[in-house]
């Protein structure tokens, strides 16, 4: 393999020199995973997101290498350099022109569900389908959620393990979707928020325990999560807290001892996972907190005291706005949800915006997740607006989305950036999004790893 890529830089350096153009273009010599067909793609940017920097830099051509962004260059370039270079290596080139677009780094939704979507029939639907029906259904919202300029994800909670299966095929090139980092079925309670049989009838419900990411000490904990590290998971999940779209009472009452979340905690760092802590009430927060999780999702009911825990302990906020604004809206029609379920919805529906706009001023860390699935696939991209709306600047949203998402997951050196050596996740909206945050839901480019699945607003492989 070593003697081949020589041979393939060897070509590409011949064929420079004899147009001479060699100038300061570095060999597109590939790093050690990257693929050695030098497919060549040249985006010419009418501007730049630099998250990192936070600025947005004006014309910029992107040079893609197989799945990598190879160089950065202000203005446009001489592509000539590139063509040949991609001609001898026996790849293709391909030039598109952006230049009524900004281009931002592929985004980073840190809390979906892409194997699921509610509905009024979803309470019923469980007993229908069977997994298999949940695992065809996710690929089209994978696909959707792709379209939609994501092109990774935390998946964080599924009913079968499904989510890993739509990684793998997703990975493997058999459907299209965004990168996937799944935690398999959550971690929580008999009867709480991840008992997948709360609301059933007796002889149906069972007794779930570990293996099915149901615990009730601190032993269980750990059992749960080594059998996680056996299924194939990328983190770990809990339930700290009651929830709403579950069949049980509450939405914020505290669901598992500070004991059983340091467990699961020590356990999963063990492994190299971490750990997101599905939260409404505040005392759930402050035990999740100091059972020492990496997130907290949703923390409708966060205080001024967890707010200071979490910067004392670093830990992440992830505050799906439009999931509450969802649930909210949907408990006004009759029938949609069970009617335990739509007073949970009336309480926690109206308080996220507003908590999440003083955790931003109380200075909480904080990064994009939506909670995807309670709301339909493919609208991620709204909860940008309710962000701004509780008071985040348009920069820090857009960093939230990429850079802050991808240190949550420890992929900065990959993910949440457009710069050379990283991933080519690389998407274009039209006009400025710092002017008009909206123009995020209007995504008319998406590439993932050097492929381009839309342009000019439609699909192009799917």
């Amino acid at each position: 393999m070593n003697r081949r890529r020589a041979l393939v830089a060897a070509r590409i350096r011949a064929a420079l020199a004899v147009a001479g153009l060699m100038l300061a273009l570095p060999a597109l010599t590939p790093a050690a995973d990257a693929p050695v067909n030098h497919d060549v793609s040249v985006l010419h940017c009418a501007r730049l997101l630099d998250p990192a920097a936070g600025k947005l830099l004006g014309e910029t051509t992107l040079i893609v290498d197989g799945g990598r962004i190879r160089e950065l260059h202000a203005g446009r370039v001489d592509t000539r350099p590139y063509q040949a270079a991609a001609t001898a290596a026996g790849g293709r080139y391909r030039y598109v022109d952006l230049a009524d677009a900004t281009c931002l780094p592929g985004l980073i939704d840190a809390h979906t569900h892409l194997t699921d979507q509610t509905s009024p029939s979803a309470y019923t639907d469980q007993f229908r389908w069977n997994a298999a029906d949940y695992a065809i259904r996710s690929t089209v919202y994978a696909k959707r959620t792709l379209l939609a300029g994501f092109t990774a994800v935390r998946n964080v909670g599924d009913n079968h393990n499904d989510s890993i299966a739509l990684r793998n095929a997703i990975n493997a090139g058999i459907v299209p979707g965004p990168r996937i980092f799944t935690a398999g079925v959550p971690i929580g309670s008999t009867g709480g928020h991840a008992d997948p049989t709360d609301g059933y009838r007796q002889d149906l419900a069972g007794n779930p325990g570990p293996a099915d990411g149901i615990i009730n000490s601190p032993q269980d904990a750990w059992k749960a999560v080594r059998q996680h590290y056996k299924d194939g998971v990328d983190l770990i999940k809990i339930m700290p807290s009651g929830g709403v779209l579950d069949e049980s009472a509450s939405a914020d009452n505290p669901q598992m001892t500070i004991e059983e979340i340091k467990a699961v905690v020590a356990a999963a760092h063990d492994y190299g996972f971490t750990v997101a802590a599905h939260a409404h009430g505040a005392e759930a927060i402050r035990r999740a907190v100091l059972g020492g999780v990496d997130s907290i999702e949703h923390g409708t009911f966060m205080n001024a005291e967890d707010m200071q825990l979490m910067k004392q302990h670093g830990t992440w906020y992830v505050p799906t706005i439009i999931a509450g604004k969802y649930v909210e809206e949907m408990a006004g029609k009759p029938g949609y949800y069970p009617p335990q379920v739509a007073a949970k919805a009336r309480l926690v529906g109206p308080i996220i915006q507003a908590t999440a706009g003083r955790a931003y001023r109380a200075g909480v860390k904080i990064a994009f997740g939506t909670d995807a699935a309670v709301y339909p696939h493919g609208q991620n991209a709204k909860e940008f607006k309710y962000m701004v709306d509780a008071g985040m600047p348009p920069m820090y949203v857009l960093q939230a989305a990429t850079t802050h998402a991808a240190e949550l997951l420890h992929r900065s050196d990959q993910l949440g950036q457009i710069a050379p050596g990283r991933q080519a996740d690389v998407i274009a909206v039209p006009g400025n999004p710092l002017d008009d945050i909206t123009a995020m839901q209007r995504v008319s480019f998406v590439m993932k790893g050097g492929v381009i699945y839309k342009q000019d607003g439609q699909p192009t492989l799917l």
